[in-house]
């Protein structure tokens, strides 16, 4: 029987063989090989925040397999596909289990090029990083215009970011709570360190204009700095809500600067734009940078791996293999 952590209640998650049967009933059934430890994740398996909204339920809401079947006919047994968002390991069975059962149009193919652990390694958090890049682009930022600031730079969206603008050609200030990880980050492609204290003030209307666009992970009163010292027709791809779903802002940006507030939902994006985040993804991610951001664990570590990553005692990618 397939084991799989079942949660019957956002405090009783134990690791059980299950039926087959007692999956959910969805046309493709994949046989997992790998997944990833995300902040999301972690806020279910502590019980921190209810993540998880419909029980009985598997978590993990990322995910690379082969298909064993496929009732709809939209995948062929032995195919590699990639798993990401649509409430998989919130509301749907998720990936923590050695088998998983879902819908089609869930299911992106896994690029040529890319492995199952390159594509855990990125997951949720890169394919996330890759919509704010992407969104960026599309709303004309370009290369050598000036500086692109991402926050929650040890992080793995953050990470991702630093990594993936600097591969596009874009000056990288990372800003982090944790100075110590400079090198780590430089290394990634970051060409300046911010301390993240310099966000974390009460907002000004308007503050200096620093970075031409931003990537955030974090809300609050640093998305709110973050907004009121982009350029004149900057833009800010937001993507969390690390320190709080806040946003202490003014306007004054949006309406004599001309900023931009770039929402990024990477959890209900259509198949074709994931199809296109994805495929760039295995073209420009740098091998080297990602194997620096990862740790492979196998999957029962996952339960004494979430506090420490929500403590941010975890940099980069937590991969889980069987």
């Amino acid at each position: 029987m397939p084991k799989a952590l079942l949660f019957k209640s956002k405090d009783d998650g134990h690791w059980s063989d299950l039926p087959e049967g007692d999956f959910p009933d969805e046309p493709v059934t994949l046989r997992v090989s790998h997944s990833a430890l995300n902040y999301k994740d972690a806020l279910a398996l502590t019980g921190r925040s209810p993540i998880l909204r419909k029980f009985p339920v598997v978590p993990g809401v990322d995910m690379v397999g082969t298909v064993l079947s496929d009732r709809s006919g939209t995948f062929l047994p032995g195919e590699k596909v990639i798993a990401t968002g649509w409430s998989i390991g919130e509301v749907h069975w998720g990936a923590f289990a050695e088998i998983a059962r879902l819908k089609p149009e869930w299911l992106v193919r896994l690029p040529e090029g890319l492995s199952e652990v390159e594509a855990m390694a990125t997951g949720t958090a890169g394919f996330t990083a890759m919509l704010a890049v992407q969104a960026l682009e599309a709303f004309g930022i370009r290369p050598g215009e000036g500086p692109v600031l991402v926050t929650g730079a040890t992080g793995g969206v953050g990470g991702h970011a630093v990594a993936l603008l600097a591969k596009a050609g874009f000056e990288v200030v990372a800003a982090t709570g944790r100075p110590a990880e400079g090198d780590y980050l430089r290394d990634l492609g970051a060409s300046a360190i911010l301390d993240r204290a310099e966000l974390e003030g009460d907002p000004r209307p308007l503050g200096k204009e620093r970075w031409r666009a931003a990537i955030d992970v974090a809300g609050g009163k640093i998305l709110a700095n973050v907004v009121s010292m982009l350029q004149r027709r900057g833009a800010v791809a937001v993507t969390g809500l690390a320190q709080s779903m806040d946003l202490p802002a003014s306007v004054a940006p949006l309406i004599l600067r001309g900023v931009s507030l770039l929402g990024i939902d990477s959890v209900m994006s259509p198949q074709v734009e994931r199809f296109r985040a994805w495929e760039r993804l295995a073209r420009d991610l740098d091998r080297e940078h990602l194997a620096a951001m990862m740790h492979l664990h196998p999957f029962e570590d996952v339960q004494d791996l979430a506090s420490p990553l929500l403590d941010q005692q975890l940099k980069g990618r937590v991969v889980l293999h069987w």
